[in-house]
This record gives C-alpha cells, structure tokens and sequence, in this order.
C-alpha cells in the first residue's frame, strides 16, 4: 500500500510531476509525436511529388492529358497540406521548448503557409476559368431540342406584392 498523501491548508498536496518524472515522460511524448508528424508532412510531399510527375508524363505523352497548370496545382496541393503539418510538428516543439528561435521559426512557416494558400486558391481560380473558357458551348440544336419549360402560372412580374391577411379585431 502506499502512503497518504501530506496534506496541507487547502487539502492534499499532489507531488511534483518532476520529482516522478512525469515531465520527461510527457516531453518525451510530445517529441515522438512531433517526428511523426513531420515524417508525414515528408511523406505527403512525396505523394505529391509522383503524382504531379506522372501527370505531367501524361502531359508530355498524351494529346488530352491534363495541362501543365493541372500538374502545378497538384504539387501545389500536396506542398500546401505538408506545410500545414510541419506547421503542427513546429507547433509541438514550441509547446515543450519555447524558445524564440522556436517561435520565430514558428512564426515564419505561418507567412510562408498563409502566403502558399493564397497563391494555391488564386491559381485554382485560375484554372476554373481556363476551364470554363475552353469548355465548348452547346450546339444550336441540343439548345433547340432540350425540354420545354412546363406550362403554368408563372411568378407575377407586374403590379404591388401582395399584403398579408390582418386579423379580425
């Protein structure tokens, strides 16, 4: 059995996690924690690295393989999501060791991140409208022969909006 704890004033007095060792452990922690999630940051640029390579064979070998800006964008989606884990690995070190190296590093892959995303949805919009203003418009006749809208009442265009009904007093 083990002791009681000492009490004092405001109740029992919990023993000091450095004394059990309890901080090395948690420290200890968090650091494997922050090897893996780098390792993964690592393995998503790698992931991205062969697919944007092998879009860009089929760019290269194919006439309708995707465009050039399709195989940066695929990169750029894979870089953009690594940062963001080697942003949560620096995250870990500074929560066990904060020092101002650690935070100035920190601080310094939050601007590349943010400056990343925007250049990544500013590309995507890009796409979006080479896309829309490559994409062949219809043929007079799939316009001539699409269905008819139902006969109806439709919604009134003339005259106020109606009132609603008051209640009788």
């Amino acid at each position: 059995m083990s002791a009681p704890l000492p009490a004092g004033p405001a109740g029992p007095i919990l023993p000091n996690p450095e004394a059990l060792g309890l901080e090395a452990v948690l420290v200890n922690a968090v650091l494997w924690l922050k090897l893996a999630v780098e390792a993964a940051g690592a393995l998503i640029i790698a992931v991205g690295v062969i697919l944007a390579l092998a879009r860009l064979l089929r760019t290269l070998f194919a006439t309708a393989g995707p465009s050039y800006l399709q195989v940066r964008l695929t990169l750029a989606r894979h870089l953009a999501l690594a940062l963001e884990f080697q942003l949560g690995a620096d995250i870990l070190a500074t929560a066990v060791s904060p020092t101002w190296d650690h935070i100035g590093h920190l601080g310094a892959i939050a601007v590349i991140r943010t400056g990343l995303n925007w250049f990544l949805l500013w590309e995507m919009r890009e796409e979006q409208r080479e896309i829309a203003a490559a994409a062949p418009a219809k043929p007079a006749t799939e316009r001539a022969t699409s269905p008819a809208p139902e006969p109806g009442p439709g919604p009134k265009t003339h005259g106020p909006p109606p009132q609603p009904a008051r209640p009788d007093p």
